[in-house]
């Protein structure tokens, strides 16, 4: 009984030791690990003027990485070999479904358009790339991060170029009113390819300007019918977005 009450202290002793190294270097590295990847996501997101941006991304990954630490290393304490027995891939779990709620309330409809998919998937995948960086995964987290470059931007170049691809495009325009601008707006859409799905005016512009919200689908060039329409005398300001959902 004495030696088996020794090993049960040794263990213990082991438990707790082991708690105490998830606070060393390794784990502070893999939390700024976490929290620069996320923090390069949320950049991309920010600069594309998505709602999730910087911070929201940067919060995401480091508190998954931290969970993920936790999980691993904040239970020395009471755990006890054949009574109390952890299973950190529960956590994981928990962290993605939680995820999934988060992700839920960045998916819009607008006028028939779903809008924030990939929004809401960038921050699942933030995530899983904390949750990589805390679990001691660098080279994982790292590629991860790297792929998530190769879709927003390479993608978005390929599928603009498949045969029979056609993009969608999103325009807030603000014009003078009474200059009949709106006929001139619609057809310099047409000449560069773009047909006009929905038009809704929007109040927030106010007399003597109007603000109207046009949604386009072809293959035209989006810089350059954004161009022609900013050199309508007239037209003051446009804020464009791509519709793909992002």
């Amino acid at each position: 009984q004495a030696g088996s009450r020794e090993g049960v202290r040794m263990s213990s002793t082991t438990l707790a030791l082991a708690a105490a190294h998830g606070q060393g270097l390794r784990q502070v590295l893999e939390l700024l690990l976490a929290f620069g990847l996320s923090s390069l996501i949320g950049l991309e997101r920010q600069l594309r003027g998505k709602a999730a941006g910087l911070r929201t991304q940067a919060i995401v990954g480091t508190a998954s990485a931290l969970i993920i630490l936790v999980s691993k290393y904040g239970f020395g304490d009471v755990l006890a070999p054949g009574e109390v027995v952890l299973d950190p891939s529960r956590v994981a779990a928990q962290i993605v479904t939680g995820i999934g709620f988060l992700g839920a309330g960045l998916i819009l409809t607008r006028r028939g358009t779903v809008v924030g998919l990939t929004t809401a998937a960038s921050v699942w995948e933030t995530a899983a790339i904390g949750m990589a960086a805390g679990a001691g995964l660098p080279l994982l987290a790292l590629l991860v991060t790297a792929l998530h470059f190769v879709v927003v931007y390479g993608y978005t170049v390929l599928t603009h170029h498949l045969p029979g691809a056609r993009s969608a495009l999103r325009l807030r325009i603000d014009y003078e009113d009474g200059r009949g601008l709106l006929r001139t707006i619609l057809a310099t859409c047409t000449r560069r390819g773009w047909s006009v799905q929905n038009l809704a005016a929007d109040d927030s512009g106010g007399a003597p300007h109007v603000t109207v919200a046009l949604g386009l689908h072809g293959r035209g060039d989006a810089g350059e019918v954004v161009a022609a329409l900013s050199e309508i005398d007239g037209v003051l300001s446009i804020d464009m977005a791509d519709d793909e959902g992002e």
